[in-house]
């Protein structure tokens, strides 16, 4: 935000905390120093390279301090910014700290943003969708679990994560696609489904109930024949082979394991 003399009051932030502090600090230094509309001041604040300094960060003092007027008040531009700071109460801000020459770090105040951010998920996004306009198809790919195996909090994780990425792209008019493949045809149920004829041969038949126990230790023990035994291991790659071909005996067995699951 740049102050001139045209705007004696800054516009209202539109684009989110960063916004909002250059608003404050513009309004308090326009506030503080009379003088700044006709000094054609930008209001620098940026994120801070260190988390120690607090989340932002304002570098106005040492170009105010020498565009303004003299003499004044100001022996340097610490004093600058001290004043600056000085002149700043907003619920937004926790604490300002004057490092260095003038530097004025920002420390954001934790139970604000809670509160914002408590509001907009009771509430919701005050502001109005964006308008519509010809937006490309968005694919996200969730968590896409491995049904021969029981799930974890990472499936869980990924697929909050791929919902909240498809309710902001919708948000914004992007037409969005969720995608989460299961039932893989793979090696692993060829594995699987030889391991069932041997151990659990009442899965074979169609619409079976069959307690298949754990699977994670069913699928291990499977995969241990799969690498001990050579034979066991051309029984599966086949078995994937009649999985895929529609075999009705290894259907019944994947759909045994994939209620399982």
């Amino acid at each position: 935000f740049s102050i001139s003399s045209k705007f004696l009051i800054p516009p209202p932030p539109t684009d989110g905390l960063l916004s909002l502090l250059r608003s404050i600090f513009s309004t308090a230094l326009y506030k503080t120093f009379p003088e700044a509309p006709a000094l054609d001041i930008n209001v620098m604040v940026t994120q801070t390279k260190d988390p120690k300094n607090g989340e932002y960060q304002c570098n106005n003092a040492m170009e105010l301090f020498k565009k303004l007027p003299k003499p004044n008040a100001f022996k340097a531009p610490r004093d600058v910014a001290l004043a600056l700071a000085a002149s700043i109460d907003h619920p937004l801000i926790q604490k300002l700290d004057v490092a260095g020459p003038g530097f004025i770090n920002i420390a954001l105040s934790t139970e604000y943003l809670t509160s914002k951010l408590k509001d907009l998920v009771v509430k919701g996004d005050p502001r109005p969708s964006p308008p519509a306009s010809p937006r490309p198809r968005t694919v996200v790919d969730f968590s896409s679990p491995n049904i021969a195996k029981d799930m974890h909090v990472g499936h869980l994780r990924s697929t909050i994560i791929g919902e909240s990425v498809c309710r902001i792209l919708e948000y914004t008019h992007h037409p969005t696609d969720r995608v989460n493949h299961v039932g893989d045809w793979g090696t692993q149920f060829g594995m699987l489904v030889e391991h069932l004829k041997d151990d659990f041969p009442q899965a074979l038949e169609e619409g079976a109930d069959v307690d298949l126990g754990n699977l994670v230790a069913l699928y291990k023990k499977a995969k241990k024949r799969f690498d001990d035994d050579d034979d066991f291991k051309v029984r599966a790659r086949e078995g994937v082979v009649r999985l895929q071909g529609g075999d009705e005996e290894s259907l019944a067995a994947w759909r045994c394991l994939c209620a399982a699951s």
